[in-house]
């Protein structure tokens, strides 16, 4: 029988995660009653993607602001700069109480007219006006409101970060420049705060005369008892859990989506695929914001999902080598193609137009935005169907 749909997308609603549970247990046993309850049939490579706050959840990876500060105190012994931080209180803001907190005098140093991930401090129109140059020049906090104002609030959360930032650590200086070394006039000791440029500036700065350089990936980076930790991304893809705490990224994830991927494979008999997921990997057309504040969209997933897509591109051949065929001959035409594609077709013109990203990546961003931000309830989504082609039947 011909095939209708392709890859669906379904939200599955789970109960309140709490420290402490048996996150296979649960998953497992929510996708189970979803699959039951809406008849669905479970079929080779369906892909069942848990958001990474589930997991950090039920492992308990929180820490305090007290935590950061402890941690940030024993390894910076007097004033240090903060590089590029970007634009967020759900990301950054309780971090800055820690760094704050430590009892250091903070030099921090903005990028302009936005921080990494598209959250933008200016008008870049206004900014074109004031003959600065964001390639060469460095702004003080005082040159920031002549040209802008004392109020220069985010488009979509009507926040003015560099307000909430100063008042947050008040034994600060605020200074804007896209040359991360403008910190080494200043202070040689610096917290490199960026997420995707991290490892880039660490070097320019050690290059250039730095002394002590970390990034946010060595704070909470220990194994403790005390508080919540990662051993890779140490404060990196960390989220506000309140005032005065965080949940930090999971760790272990990969003894995780092995084990689900086991119980899973062993009661339905079809062979799934399992990830975590954090921030999906997609930009904002209004607001301009990249979404990915995560180090990575999924720190963990099973092996089935390593790779990139590898396909053609149908509109590209119906509109060239085959446009001269009637409708039911370009059909069987491209049914052809595409079971005797190669396996690899990387550069090949057939795939121009197809999105040349990580499965991961692109599975990543389909759930995120499946299971929103607030309070659809549904953090864990089954995709099928997203291996099919048009020659499936």
């Amino acid at each position: 029988m011909k095939r209708y749909i392709g890859t669906t997308t379904r939200g599955i609603r789970l109960p309140i995660v709490k420290k402490g549970d048996d996150l296979v247990d649960v998953v497992f046993d929510s996708v189970k009653k979803a699959i039951e309850s809406e008849g669905i049939e479970p079929k080779d490579r369906d892909i069942i993607c848990v958001t990474e706050s589930l997991v950090a959840r039920s492992q308990g990876n929180y820490a305090t602001v007290d935590d950061i500060a402890k941690d940030v105190a024993e390894k910076f012994d007097g004033p240090f700069g903060v590089v590029f931080p970007i634009l967020s209180r759900n990301r950054f803001s309780t971090i800055l109480k820690g760094l704050a907190k430590s009892g250091r005098k903070l030099h921090i140093l903005l990028s302009f007219p936005s921080d990494e991930v598209g959250n933008h401090l200016m008008d870049e129109n206004r900014l074109y006006g004031t003959g600065i140059n964001p390639y060469r020049d460095v702004i003080t906090e005082a040159e920031y409101r002549e040209h802008f104002g004392e109020e220069v609030k985010h488009e979509f959360t009507g926040i003015d970060y560099v307000k909430l930032y100063k008042e947050i650590a008040p034994n600060s200086e605020i200074y804007f420049s896209n040359d991360p070394r403008t910190i080494l006039s200043y202070t040689k000791d610096v917290l490199v705060a960026s997420i995707h440029t991290r490892e880039l500036i660490k070097r320019e700065l050690k290059d250039n005369g730095g002394n002590l350089i970390l990034g946010l990936d060595d704070i909470l980076a220990q194994e403790s008892s005390d508080h919540g930790y990662n051993t890779q991304y140490g404060l990196l893809g960390s989220n506000m859990a309140g005032p005065e705490m965080i949940k930090l990224f999971p760790r272990d994830g990969q003894i995780f989506v092995d084990a689900l991927q086991k119980r899973l494979n062993e009661h339905f008999d079809a062979h799934f695929e399992v990830m975590i997921y954090g921030d999906g990997a997609f930009k904002d057309p209004v607001g301009k914001i990249w979404e990915l504040a995560d180090p990575v969209v999924s720190p963990a997933y099973t092996d089935g999902l390593e790779g990139t897509p590898n396909e053609l591109k149908m509109k590209y051949l119906a509109d060239t080598e085959l446009k001269d065929l009637s409708t039911e001959e370009m059909e069987a035409a491209i049914v052809d193609r595409i079971h005797e594609k190669d396996a690899d077709l990387l550069g090949k013109d057939e795939t121009l137009g197809t999105t040349p990203r990580r499965l991961t990546d692109l599975l990543g961003s389909l759930a995120d935005l499946t299971s929103g931000s607030g309070d659809k309830g549904t953090p864990v989504v089954m995709v099928q169907g997203y291996f099919d082609n048009y020659a499936n039947d």
